[in-house]
């Protein structure tokens, strides 16, 4: 949905002109939680749509990223097999990253799209050209944010952003 200071006419012509969607992973493409094994091993569950919906959005033309603050060896294994060929996982300063990536693309800040649910994602999101959050993300994040899941964090929210973004440049 679309925040209470973006229209949605807004929206749309924002959402129209991104080349670039970059995705946080814990607490948007996952819920949030970490799943412990006795041996220290970490898991974490992603829902199925979300893939998809960024299967469809690599189709539509979108070039898709992901900034995680974690590693993670079975996220990594999971964005190789969506085709994400921009998976940065471990990083502490996620705005010199989107930077980066930015400039590697040679784009311009509106033509990117960042979706995150946390503080460290807050730089990103003000140089974004559109600020995208999951509805349960913390107060400041969804306040910077032009739009708002309906769906949480792991729940499908991913799909939610890429439908918007397919649906503003016109295709399905």
């Amino acid at each position: 949905m679309a925040s209470k200071k973006t229209s949605r006419s807004a929206l749309r012509k924002k959402a129209a002109r991104i080349e670039l969607a970059v995705f946080d992973v814990d607490g948007v493409m996952t819920d949030g939680r970490l799943y412990i094994g006795p041996a220290g091993q970490e898991f974490k569950a992603v829902h199925i749509h979300d893939g998809h919906g960024l299967k469809l959005l690599q189709r539509a033309g979108v070039e898709v990223a992901v900034i995680s603050g974690r590693r993670s060896d079975a996220m990594e294994a999971r964005l190789t097999d969506l085709g994400v060929h921009h998976a940065f996982m471990g990083v502490a300063d996620k705005l010199a990253i989107f930077c980066a990536l930015l400039e590697e693309l040679n784009l311009e800040p509106h033509q990117a799209a960042y979706m995150g649910d946390d503080e460290p994602d807050l730089a990103p999101l003000r140089l974004a050209g559109l600020a995208l959050s999951v509805c349960n993300a913390m107060p400041e994040v969804r306040a910077a944010a032009d739009w708002v899941s309906t769906r949480e964090g792991g729940d499908g929210a991913v799909r939610e952003a890429c439908e918007l973004l397919i649906a503003a440049r016109g295709k399905k």
